[in-house]
């Protein structure tokens, strides 16, 4: 079997392709949201994309995968904030990074709900 390269248009249509996400754009790229939050991006070169992971998964991704995942710069990439270089995934590993970096961001939004106070009736 010829393995395929990934592409943006690619990226866009598994991150689409997951429950309640839409496309956005966000500092001039697109972004990709669920929950009200950013968990996906295109980088501007559209050969590269950026996937919301927490730190663990970030260092299994990057240590499985040095070629394809590499922490984003500074801060960002500390807190799992992953960069996805598109020519050499394939469609299993980067439909598995967009689904954490989603889960991640479904989960952060049950998380803020339950910190919220209760409204007395």
């Amino acid at each position: 079997m010829i393995r395929r390269s990934m592409n943006a248009d690619d990226f866009r249509r598994i991150a689409l392709s997951l429950e309640g996400a839409s496309e956005s754009a966000h500092m001039g790229h697109p972004d990709f949201r669920a929950n009200g939050r950013i968990f996906a991006t295109i980088h501007h070169d559209q050969k590269s994309g950026m996937v919301k992971l927490t730190p663990e998964q970030q260092q299994h991704f990057v240590r499985e995968n040095p070629e394809i995942f590499v922490p984003e710069n500074g801060a960002w990439g500390r807190a799992g904030c992953t960069k996805v270089i598109l020519r050499p995934a394939d469609e299993d590993i980067l439909g598995e990074a967009l689904t954490l970096a989603w889960q991640n961001s479904a989960r952060f939004e049950r998380t803020a709900k339950a910190a919220l106070p209760r409204r007395k009736k």
